[in-house]
């Protein structure tokens, strides 16, 4: 599936369905991210059952430690 995250395209397996497998394809399944699907805010209670399409347009925004 071909999706356009960030703003740009990236193709992700077939095995991701959903924002919650999304994320853990990316290995943000433990952080703290906001995801945005196609202008629309994602809750997190409605990862799991938020499905995907392609070319989707999501946004993650996860935030980063350091100094």
């Amino acid at each position: 599936m071909t999706l356009i995250i960030n703003g740009e395209t990236v193709t992700v397996p077939d095995e991701v369905k959903t924002v919650s497998e999304l994320l853990s394809h990316f290995r943000l399944d433990n952080k703290l991210a906001i995801v945005e699907v196609n202008v629309r805010i994602i809750q997190k209670h409605e990862y799991a059952k938020t499905a995907l399409a392609d070319g989707d347009r999501v946004e993650i925004v996860h935030f980063v430690g350091g100094g």
